[in-house]
């Protein structure tokens, strides 16, 4: 099998850091290629300068596509040659139609007049290829992130797409919409489109790709073919953190105290829809240095949860009691929420986590702003100290804590929001998806930070899509469906069968 493409000595500096370093990568007609590594390794970078997001000339090295020199200056450059990239952060226009989206910019008109006709005709056939089967007609504003990174797919399509590249395709997707993805990408392989997947979810490259690529600190380590010889996780994981991981969760010694938090008849409306009750009389308790997890599937209402406890962050008709110590907790707004005891960290860092554009001191210490101020002024030179602490305590790998939090990878980023709600000195830490979307060795680190937390006695609810995450790290776990908790199990009995049986038997 010839290849398709071949990247050569790619070299990619910013002001003060060298982004690659020589990469080399071959990608063969027909397969799909996995291109993995850890969270700041070169990936995305790899794959922008790939589609011309970084034209040629901004870098160093060649590129051949398809037997020839390319130098693509742009996207629609690139995207002329059927190279189509599919951003994590998918690019669609809310308020227009699945059709107007698969065409824009590349209309079906007649003497500069849209052919309506024609474009939703060929949007349907798109469409089915996918495998959705909603109208062309239908605002993309109404269909959930698993439908529209089909409409991504779709719109790739009509591009005459020869190599797609997918960066973190799944990463905020459910189970079963990421498994419909996986089979379409196997789909598109029967029909001869070549493509690349970026994705930490090793499970789902060991399904798919019949090559692995490993880049670590902006240079290649290894490239696996799954056709001589099985690729196993353990692996890819040695290859992209430099070192074997015997243990993917690191040891603690369980240990629980007294009761530290304790939930009681805990019911929430929906803030829209009056009528629609999305809590249903939860009572849970979280004992001192226990780590508890709450496992479900998507739309089980786990996030609602937890942002109406903070704060009644969520929801609306909130009934119930939150306990602290076995005092009654005034939880009624975010800051009273803070002081009571709680700290709250959202599923979603970049939008509800982080001020992207200010920098890592800035984050750190926005929690708890009175700590660093003197009569309302903020002393800059703690600040600075406290942030400085943080980046130590927590490795987070940066030149210097004046630097914009935007600029950060996504385990970075992570260890940011972690410090910041760590500075307001929480009771208890609820964390929401704390892996999602960063790499193996960064999440071995968080594990590391949560398991420290337990030490000292705090308490941690852990809420996790990811069942062997729940299973490695909790000391107890509740299952929670349709808003209501259906089933407590401690970790000697947890498995994830009984969490799934939990799930699809109340």
């Amino acid at each position: 099998m010839t290849a398709l493409l071949e990247m050569r000595a790619i070299t990619k500096t910013f002001p003060g850091v060298k982004a690659l370093d020589q990469v080399q990568l071959s990608v063969r007609e027909g397969e799909i290629h996995a291109l993995v590594g850890e969270n700041g390794a070169g990936k995305s970078t790899l794959m922008k300068v790939l589609s011309g997001v970084y034209p040629a000339g901004s870098y160093e090295g060649e590129i051949h596509y398809d037997g020839a020199l390319a130098e693509f200056r742009d996207i629609s450059d690139s995207e002329a040659r059927g190279v189509i990239i599919i951003h994590q952060e998918l690019a669609l226009v809310p308020l227009l139609s699945i059709a107007e989206n698969i065409f824009l910019g590349n209309e079906r008109a007649r003497g500069g007049v849209i052919d309506w006709r024609e474009t939703n005709a060929r949007a349907a056939d798109l469409l089915r290829k996918v495998g959705l089967s909603e109208a062309p007609q239908t605002k993309v504003d109404s269909l959930g992130v698993g439908k529209q990174q089909l409409v991504e797919i779709a719109k790739a399509l009509s591009k005459d797409v020869r190599l797609l590249i997918l960066d973190e395709p799944t990463a905020a997707l459910s189970e079963s919409d990421s498994q419909a993805l996986l089979d379409l990408m196997l789909e598109l392989k029967t029909q001869g489109v070549t493509q690349i997947i970026i994705s930490h979810k090793l499970n789902e490259v060991r399904r798919v790709a019949d090559s692995v690529t490993v880049i670590r600190d902006g240079t290649t380590v290894s490239t696996m073919d799954a056709r001589s010889a099985p690729i196993t996780e353990a692996l890819i994981v040695r290859d992209m953190v430099g070192r074997d991981m015997a243990h993917r969760y690191p040891e603690r010694e369980r240990r629980s105290g007294a009761t530290l938090m304790e939930v009681k008849g805990w019911n929430v409306w929906h803030p829209e829809h009056a009528d629609r009750q999305v809590i249903r009389d939860v009572n849970f308790t979280v004992r001192a240095g226990e780590v508890v997890g709450i496992a479900g599937l998507m739309g089980a209402g786990r996030t609602e949860l937890a942002m109406s406890i903070f704060g009644r962050s969520y929801g609306r008709n909130i009934s119930g009691e939150v306990l602290l110590n076995g005092q009654p907790a005034d939880t009624s707004n975010v800051p009273r929420a803070i002081a009571a005891g709680l700290a709250y960290v959202t599923e979603d860092r970049k939008s509800l986590g982080l001020v992207l554009d200010e920098t890592i001191q800035r984050n750190i210490t926005l929690s708890n702003l009175e700590a660093v101020s003197t009569s309302g002024v903020i002393n800059e030179n703690e600040e600075t100290r406290v942030s400085e602490r943080y980046r130590a305590a927590m490795a987070i790998r940066t030149p210097s804590v004046f630097q914009k939090v935007v600029n950060l990878s996504g385990g970075n980023q992570q260890k940011v929001v972690l410090s910041k709600w760590l500075f307001a000195e929480p009771e208890v830490l609820i964390l929401d998806e704390p892996t999602r979307g960063i790499d193996v060795g960064a999440k071995f680190e968080i594990y590391g930070i949560i398991n420290d937390l337990s030490a000292q006695g705090k308490g941690v609810v852990m809420i996790s899509s990811e069942m062997p995450e729940l299973l490695g790290m909790c000391d107890r776990i509740y299952v929670m469906n349709e808003g209501a908790l259906v089933g407590e199990l401690a970790a000697s009995e947890a498995s994830q069968e009984r969490i799934m049986s939990l799930i699809v038997t109340e």
